[in-house]
């Protein structure tokens, strides 16, 4: 395939200008997530008074109290899981260490959730953005009230809201956890103790990856998946890929079932599901979604709508039906990842600081990069194979297995592949997948490509580095 002839024509959606005047804007944002520290951070540099209210931690709970303590323990799990395979590397049999020191793990997670939390708070702090603890509510459509917790109370007005709230862990009727042997997702960066044998509730993104962390880590683990394979709405290759890793380990997989109940006693639990099959453990994991923080927020005094799940609907800005007051990160209801999440937020103080009188690009959600952290790692990006086939659409998929590749085969690891979706007319890259070591991080070279609009020529004349996994890239797209 030729590169196209001549210069490439310039973006139409050139990078808004910081430099733009605007007056001083009083701000409230509620939620110190990703979205809301990012807004509070972007607006404070361009001049606006910001007012931060955070009930439980700067930073965000989901962020550090789920995905980050979540990606320190599949760091360790995958170490560990390394360190098994290291006679493959030339390594004496045995040599290398097969046991976690459970308390110095639960320390490691509690050090690196604390370091960036007060990270954030520092970077906020200079840029001196007043930060509130408390819970704040909606009192009119330009005011609210904090409540500390000490029961202070405290008036702010503000020009422009930002409602970043976040969600919480959804419990099916069916469950009460108990933080012991029955255990939300939040309560398992580590659980109190470690499972012996661990009932994991849920197939999706997160079910996956506490079924990688656990089993790595030494515990018998079995995984509740309601339709016939784990990762429902991904790429069926990608799924079947995992799974056979799964069954590998010895990971029990009950498909088609669906919880319905759990009984626990002094031995510990059992999960009933709707066909009959049951399953005895030590512990149980509910990772079955989420639920929108959008409660006890007053929005109706603010008029802002809430859909009947409790999303709060927004537009491409992030606007609510309330126009100065807006909604970002997952209680928006938008992709539940950090990295869109701090995307929307900075786009709202941009939105709020006047930036948007320029040409402004929008967030594309279709385009936004994601990973699942399991062993081998997965990641995608853009249009889906089994979505285009479902549209009609026409599309020229590559495929590049990393066995092919001298660096995977230095490293011992040549499980996966790269996969490349194309306009087969125009060979603009429209979206890919990659399954294998650092996918996450890989997957970034498609990201870029589907979010620029490069064709696959583009890729295949990049002299990337040799010997490197990226190299399945450039070979997939040629």
């Amino acid at each position: 395939m030729q590169r196209r002839a001549g210069p490439r024509a310039p973006s139409p959606h050139p990078r808004p200008q910081a430099e733009l005047v605007v007056p001083a804007t009083r701000v409230v944002v509620i939620g110190g997530g990703p979205a809301g520290n990012q807004a509070a951070s972007r607006a404070a540099s361009l001049g606006a008074h910001v007012a931060l209210v955070e009930r439980e931690v700067v930073g965000g709970a989901a962020h550090l109290w789920d995905c980050i303590p979540s990606k320190a323990m599949v760091a360790t799990a995958g170490a560990l899981s390394f360190s098994r395979r290291m006679s493959g590397l030339g390594f004496a049999t045995g040599a290398a260490p097969r046991q976690v020191d459970y308390d110095a793990l639960r320390q490691r997670i509690i050090e690196v959730t604390a370091r960036l939390g007060r990270s954030v708070e520092e970077l906020l702090g200079s840029q001196g953005v007043r930060t509130l603890a408390g819970e704040a509510r909606f009192t009119g459509p330009h005011s609210a009230v904090v409540e500390s917790p000490g029961g202070a109370a405290e008036e702010l007005d503000f020009d422009a809201a930002l409602v970043s709230t976040g969600s919480r862990p959804r419990v099916p009727d069916w469950a009460s956890p108990d933080g012991e042997r029955v255990l939300t997702t939040r309560q398992a960066y580590p659980p109190p103790e470690l499972p012996e044998h661990l009932v994991v509730v849920g197939s999706g993104v997160t079910g996956v990856e506490f079924v990688h962390m656990f089993s790595s880590l030494g515990s018998k683990v079995s995984l509740i998946v309601s339709r016939q394979h784990v990762l429902p709405h991904k790429d069926a290759e990608v799924a079947a890929a995992l799974e056979d890793e799964l069954l590998r380990r010895g990971v029990a997989l009950y498909k088609g079932a669906r919880a319905a109940r759990i009984e626990r006693d002094d031995a510990g639990v059992t999960v009933h599901c709707d066909d009959g099959r049951c399953v005895s453990a030590s512990h149980v994991l509910l990772a079955v979604g989420s639920v929108p923080n959008s409660d006890h927020l007053g929005l109706e005094r603010a008029g802002v709508e809430v859909d009947k799940w409790g999303y709060v609907p927004i537009n491409h800005h992030c606007q609510t039906n309330v126009p100065h007051i807006y909604a970002a990160g997952d209680v928006s209801g938008k992709l539940p990842l950090s990295s869109v999440a701090s995307m929307q937020g900075r786009k709202v103080a941009e939105h709020i600081m006047g930036l948007h009188t320029r040409e402004h690009r929008h967030i594309d959600y279709d385009k936004a990069a994601s990973a699942i952290f399991t062993e081998p790692e997965i990641a995608d990006v853009g249009l889906a194979e089994a979505e285009a086939f479902a549209s009609g659409r026409k599309i020229r998929v590559t495929k590049v297995p990393f066995a092919a590749t001298a660096k995977a085969l230095i490293n011992d690891d040549p499980r996966g592949f790269v996969k490349i979706i194309s306009d087969p007319a125009t060979g603009v890259v429209l979206g890919g997948c990659v399954v294998g070591n650092q996918a996450s991080e890989l997957i970034s070279v498609i990201a870029l490509a589907v979010t620029a609009g490069l064709e696959v020529a583009d890729l295949v004349e990049s002299c990337l580095v040799h010997p490197s996994l990226a190299e399945a890239i450039a070979d997939a797209a040629e």
